[in-house]
């Protein structure tokens, strides 16, 4: 009995737990960019043996699990901003460093923003000062730490020393753990310390109070630029006054820190709508469907996507990853209304669904570029 050839994966599949460890990091940094497979038309297709017909829609399946990151606006004005503040840290030690947190509703591709920056971060860092120190060290310069709902000081630091790798992570006091911490920031000169799901902790107990604190020691003491990313972190008080003491302290986090948001695609405007057709028109040219054709998703289909998405671009993203998975696996080969109804998504996108689409259809609200 003869068995199906085994498809080699062009590089690790990463998840985000492979980025809490530098190695899964460096993998993500240092992955080449994914090749466009080639676009075949459906007669050629039609020709392709049974073995090579299964690697090409390997690889496709592949390239349209991973279309992202693209250079929005919403995403090009969040680098720029992340650009002054980080190359802005460059103060003398005795400077406190000003922090930034990426605040904004699920959904709208903060944290593949976030790491797209930091991706170009690790990159210029090794490029300039290359991938060692000058005693010898691995250069890492960024650490990413994902948060829980009940992290403490002992667990955080645990966290951060798991993602150098360093032996000393079981044994030892929250403080003796933080010392070690910043032998391996000053070793290994990391610079951007990312702080992913903050809107985990539990703000307003005494832990969230010991974390604050422990954050600002951080800002004092390491010679990093922290970036928080989190849900509705302004609406958990994190960068509000408060009353009580413990909400003092908090804040305190909030002066030191520069919010920045990204926003959904709006469609109030011409201006904006030519934002949205833009963003469907990137998206075309990058799906590989035999009967993919120009206009298919911003002429055929705009309004229906963005009632599909409600603007959210990780709605949208994931709505064509998956009609595009589905498409290749029935031999469809293109995107239409009838294929992506039977495409499930996100049950927020899904739920705000049928407002939008009957506004549309009462023509209360379109997509069209010509309409004012």
């Amino acid at each position: 009995m003869t068995t199906a050839p085994r498809v080699r994966r062009q590089q690790p599949a990463l998840d985000n737990l492979t980025l809490s460890r530098k190695e899964g990091w460096f993998a993500f940094a240092n992955s080449p960019i994914l090749s466009t497979p080639e676009r075949l038309t459906q007669t050629e297709l039609t020709n392709l043996s049974d073995d090579q017909l299964a690697k090409y829609n390997a690889r496709r399946r592949h390239w349209h699990a991973n279309l992202g990151p693209i250079k929005t606006p919403q995403l090009v004005g969040l680098h720029e901003d992340l650009w002054d503040i980080v190359d802005s840290n460059l103060q003398s030690g005795d400077k406190p460093k000003s922090a930034v947190a990426v605040d904004g509703f699920p959904g709208l591709g903060k944290t593949t923003a976030a790491l797209a920056f930091a991706r170009d971060f690790h990159a210029r860092e090794i490029a300039e000062y290359g991938h060692t120190t000058a005693e010898g060290h691995e250069r890492i310069p960024v650490c990413r730490v994902g948060l829980t709902g009940n992290t403490g000081m002992l667990d955080f630091n645990r966290a951060m020393l798991g993602y150098f790798g360093h032996p000393g992570i079981s044994r030892g006091t929250a403080a003796q753990l933080a010392h070690r911490v910043l032998d391996c920031v000053l070793s290994c000169e990391t610079r951007l310390l990312m702080i992913d799901d903050l809107h985990f902790l539990r703000w307003g107990n005494s832990q969230s109070v010991e974390i604050s604190n422990h954050f600002k020691y951080i800002a004092n003491e390491f010679p990093v630029t922290i970036m928080y990313i989190g849900v509705g972190l302004a609406a958990k008080g994190l960068f509000s006054e408060g009353e009580s003491y413990q909400d003092a302290v908090i804040a305190q986090t909030g002066r030191r820190t520069t919010r920045l948001t990204m926003d959904s695609f709006d469609i109030k405007t011409r201006s904006a709508r030519q934002c949205w057709r833009q963003l469907l028109l990137t998206l075309e040219k990058r799906i590989v469907l035999a009967g993919s054709y120009p206009g298919m998703l911003a002429d055929e289909l705009s309004d229906y996507l963005y009632a599909r998405s409600t603007g959210h671009i990780g709605s949208l993203m994931t709505l064509i990853n998956r009609g595009c998975q589905r498409a290749v696996r029935t031999g469809a080969e293109c995107l239409s209304k009838d294929l992506l109804d039977s495409v499930k998504n996100d049950a927020a996108a899904e739920k705000a669904r049928r407002e939008l689409e009957s506004a549309m259809t009462n023509g209360k609200i379109t997509t069209r570029v010509g309409t004012t």
